[in-house]
């Protein structure tokens, strides 16, 4: 079954994020103090996949194109709307804390190589290792996110599903498609470019900026076609 990693992620986040409900009754300052813990963690994460680039123009152009992508489509207004709308649907909880929570566990869970590889795997060799190995990894995160973001963590299985679902759906004709090398090369770029924005949410989380992380989403997309582009003109930017 192809879905099976994507599946098993799914749930392993489910249950890391009710588990870390029952936590939230933890005294206030804990909890801050926590969350500042969280919020350096997940700053050292997003540098750590920032450095993997080998060509960090294609990070920049795809960052200021994606930012501006962004704020025209509005990404983060969205979000907001439906946080607001989630909060209805619940009857209660914060909006903000519920878009927060959504946004920052999508961003942490589906950027990066293992999402990637392992759906790949998933689909053509029906091997899940990579995904079971990611939904405990998932797992853990989510308990600790959902102890100080609330509810909306558990949101995050939604993109999480569709986007690790449907490459493993597809993986063949991905594999088939797509030359290994650009592959290998946008894989890199995307988490890359995925770790400035996970930075990004580890400063918001500390406190130090308040940054429309939303916006930036687009950056991902901009970094496919422009990695397309340099393969097929055998380009290189400097």
């Amino acid at each position: 079954m192809v879905l099976m990693g994507t599946i098993i992620n799914g749930i392993c986040i489910i249950i890391g994020t009710l588990l870390g409900r029952f936590l939230q009754s933890i005294p206030e300052k804990m909890k801050e103090t926590v969350m500042y813990g969280i919020g350096l963690a997940v700053i050292v994460l997003g540098l750590q996949m920032g450095f993997k680039s080998e060509n960090f123009l294609i990070v920049i152009i795809s960052l200021v194109v994606g930012a501006v992508l962004g704020e025209w489509w509005a990404l983060d207004d969205k979000l907001a709307a439906v946080g607001r709308w989630l909060e209805k649907r619940m009857g209660g909880g914060s909006t903000g804390s519920i878009a927060q929570g959504f946004v920052t566990a999508t961003l942490i869970f589906v950027i990066g190589a293992m999402a990637i590889i392992g759906a790949l795997d998933s689909g053509i060799r029906n091997d899940h290792n990579v995904l079971y190995t990611k939904a405990i990894i998932d797992g853990f995160t989510a308990l600790i996110l959902s102890t100080t973001l609330g509810i909306g963590v558990i949101f995050s299985v939604i993109p999480v599903v569709l986007y690790q679902g449907t490459i493993a759906l597809f993986a063949t004709q991905i594999n088939r498609l797509v030359p290994q090398e650009l592959m290998d090369v946008f894989i890199l770029e995307m988490t890359a470019t995925g770790g400035i924005m996970i930075f990004a949410i580890g400063l918001n989380l500390v406190g130090l900026t308040k940054i429309r992380v939303a916006n930036l989403l687009p950056s991902i997309l901009v970094v496919a076609v422009i990695v397309t582009i340099m393969y097929v003109f055998q380009l290189k930017i400097m």
